[in-house]
């Protein structure tokens, strides 16, 4: 089969950009679906070598499968429309609704019905708690480094990156005597080292082009978002469940862009959105900006986020997509991957209990175990909230939209009632 058309890439990553709803699994399977089964440009083990090189890198898996998938069509300019169009739809749809926010946030009936929302969000994480930890815990020492990354994060307040670091140091030092993987079929083309170097550069360069800009303009803020989210960009191993709990520590508590119920509330707007869950970082750049300046500002700074943000992700694409192959051969990798996703289990524990803080105690305390309740300020109606969100989407399996849904429409209705 010869290469698609232009036309044929355009038509085909509009359809999966407008329906990749419900996380990176659900997002996997419509790709795989239209790329695999529906239009042949893939076969299986192409698919599958392809997602295991995405699981490697640092960023949203889902958003550099198809961002690789339109390269291997078409090259670069494949990838970009592939990349570009799992992105925008769900960025649109995102600014709209930080626009909103920001302005009618503040409304009682609304901020009544996002309570609903935080309880939601409480219980769709524990959810990714649960499935990651079903995949990622395969050796007991597998859980000991969830454990520890849990109490490093938690009680201890060392940096997201440092435990990401140290947990696949140990994964890379575990596989060492692993023997070579098999070589896949060859999934890329080959390259001369000076067209890669020249890719890296043109792509670095372009990641860091608003950043500069915004430096030598004397732009405080924006050189400072834009310097945090491009840290972000390069330690979201994990899925950006795994980095909630390092952004939301860093923009509430270290920086004071948002406050913990914006962060929240972020999350559960992010979830309700097509494209990846990491686009929470265009809203709360958004949200930050209006706080910083106002309506404009607030402009400026969701396009920063959101460039810095997903530019890396080309970056990454397009310098190793050639060397796939050769990548997924290297057992220390993969063990240092398997590091890693262990370490996101505690984390992600960690962001689990952060939220279920917030949404039922008005007031937390630090302490030397980390932050604690103050007990007399728990919201009855948060926790019943949570307790019957958690029941609906763990035990009963209603989808996460329509638990979003009613437990909104709940928390209003209880304000308007009560």
């Amino acid at each position: 089969m010869g290469a698609p058309t232009f036309p044929d890439l355009l038509r085909s990553f509009a359809r999966i950009g407008l329906l990749s709803f419900g996380g990176p699994a659900a997002q996997i399977s419509v790709m795989h679906d239209e790329l695999v089964t529906r239009r042949g440009w893939m076969s299986e083990n192409q698919f599958l070598g392809a997602l295991s090189f995405c699981m490697l890198l640092p960023g949203p898996e889902a958003m550099q499968l198809a961002t690789y998938a339109g390269w291997r069509q078409r090259g670069v300019p494949g990838g970009l429309i592939a990349g570009l169009l799992f992105v925008l739809p769900g960025a649109a749809v995102i600014l709209g609704l930080g626009y909103g926010y920001a302005i009618w946030g503040g409304v009682p009936l609304v901020q009544a019905a996002f309570l609903g929302v935080k309880a939601a969000v409480v219980a769709i994480v524990v959810q990714a708690l649960l499935r990651i930890a079903r995949k990622a815990l395969a050796t007991p020492g597998h859980w000991v480094v969830a454990g520890l990354a849990f109490v490093a994060m938690f009680a201890l307040g060392v940096p997201f990156p440092a435990i990401i670091a140290a947990a696949a140091l140990w994964g890379y030092w575990q596989s060492r005597n692993s023997p070579p993987a098999p070589a896949p079929a060859p999934v890329g083309t080959a390259v001369r080292p000076a067209d890669t170097l020249r890719t890296a550069l043109i792509w670095g360069a372009l990641w860091a082009a608003p950043v500069l800009v915004a430096w030598g303009a004397g732009a405080a803020f924006l050189t400072d978002l834009a310097l945090f989210f491009s840290k972000l960009a390069v330690v979201t191993f994990g899925g950006a469940y795994a980095v909630l709990a390092y952004m939301a520590d860093t923009v509430v508590s270290a920086k004071g862009w948002i406050t913990a119920a914006q962060m929240i509330d972020a999350l559960g707007l992010a979830e309700t959105t097509p494209g990846p869950l990491i686009l929470v970082t265009e809203f709360v750049g958004l949200l930050a900006g209006w706080q910083a300046g106002g309506a404009g500002l607030a402009l400026v700074a969701a396009l920063l986020t959101l460039w810095v943000t997903f530019v890396p992700c080309f970056l990454w694409i397009f310098t190793g997509a050639p060397y796939v192959e050769a990548i997924l051969a290297r057992p220390r990798l993969k063990g240092a991957l398997a590091g890693i996703s262990a370490a996101v289990v505690g984390v992600i524990l960690n962001l689990s209990l952060w939220f279920a803080l917030h949404v039922v105690f008005g007031e937390l305390r630090e302490s030397l175990v980390g932050p604690v309740p103050v007990w007399g300020t728990v919201s009855w109606t948060g926790l019943g909230l949570t307790v019957l969100a958690a029941v609906l989407l763990l035990w009963v399996r209603v989808p996460m939209g329509r638990v979003l849904a009613l437990m909104a429409a709940l928390a209003a209705a209880g304000h308007v009632l009560i």
